[in-house]
């Protein structure tokens, strides 16, 4: 079926370059990772400053007004909300821990030993598990009704961003070698080796209407996978340099990618048209939309020259897509 664009759509993309965006500081360093609970209240980032924040941003950017989550004892590379309950959130750090923290009282309510330096972490959308990946490429299966590790399995190849599909019955993960390996889950036996790439491939997302699969990679490029064939269906190349990281809108009409470039870019999943631009002062790291609403938080790589000479790392990200 081809697709057509309706005029709400067309009102949607012209609004675009009307709205805002807004910066909220609270990290004393580079903010590696955002991401919003699953009703979409609260925003959460994760920094090498050690701490996790979690923020209230349509209500005020103030931060004195976010909960500071503080027990790790190096960098938060990565967080993810429990799909299940949106007061529960699961951080990975190079501490060599996974945290669960409750939103609610700012407190850390399990503490998970794992091998090593953890990087990436994934919560199975039934919230019965947690997938947590290290610097040595181990992949940890903690059960969250015990908190233990119930898997740990090793791969002989560079390991980079792990998923769920939103069935829950096949785990994803993206390697150094370009590929997509699909494993059945919870046997963890390979069932596909995607040729996504011709570079490293750093970052994978389903659309959240279970069409697509996107994955970034080094060569710069997103390419848009169909899920039934595993057959690329199209391609992104807006930016020119390595895609770090990238998202899905909430109705599965708009994908958000963003690499060295000093922009992220916005394009329609179904033509891949880039129709807009949010300039940034720096590489980003991380990029979320809003599970409900055409809201996107990013943050990046961003400093600040000292008057004296040098420059110091900024605790910042931002939210675009206000309105006024």
């Amino acid at each position: 079926m081809q697709y057509v664009r309706t005029p709400q759509m067309d009102q949607t993309i012209a609004r675009f370059p009307t709205l805002s965006t807004r910066e909220y500081r609270a990290h004393k360093a580079n903010v590696h990772t955002v991401g919003w609970n699953s009703d979409g209240r609260r925003l959460a980032s994760g920094s090498v400053d050690k701490t996790a924040r979690v923020w209230a941003p349509e209500r005020t950017s103030d931060p004195r007004s976010s909960q500071e989550l503080r027990g790790h004892t190096d960098s938060v590379d990565q967080l993810v909300w429990d799909p299940t309950h949106p007061d529960h959130l699961a951080t990975a750090s190079c501490d060599r821990t996974v945290r669960i923290w409750d939103a609610r009282s700012a407190k850390s309510i399990h503490k998970i030993d794992t091998s090593g330096q953890n990087i990436n972490i994934s919560w199975s959308p039934n919230g019965q598990s947690i997938a947590v990946g290290n610097k040595d490429d181990m992949i940890s299966f903690i059960d969250t009704r015990t908190f233990k590790i119930e898997q740990t399995v090793q791969f002989k190849v560079e390991v980079n961003e792990i998923s769920w599909n939103p069935t829950g019955n096949l785990f994803l993960l993206t390697t150094g070698q370009g590929t997509v390996k699909v494993l059945s889950y919870p046997s963890m036996k390979e069932l596909h080796a995607l040729e996504a790439h011709t570079a490293n491939c750093y970052c994978l997302e389903f659309d959240p209407r279970g069409r697509y699969l996107a994955t970034g990679s080094a060569d710069a490029l997103v390419n848009l996978w169909d899920l039934e064939e595993y057959i690329c269906v199209r391609t992104f190349g807006k930016l020119d340099w390595p895609i770090r990281t990238i998202s899905f809108s909430f109705d599965g009409e708009f994908l958000a990618s963003a690499s060295e470039d000093l922009a992220i870019d916005i394009s329609l999943v179904e033509t891949g048209e880039s129709v807009h631009t949010i300039a940034c002062s720096a590489a980003m790291n991380t990029v979320a939309w809003h599970p409900s609403k055409y809201l996107l938080a990013y943050a990046g790589d961003e400093q600040e020259s000292r008057p004296g000479g040098g420059s110091v790392m900024l605790g910042n990200l931002r939210v675009f897509g206000f309105s006024g």
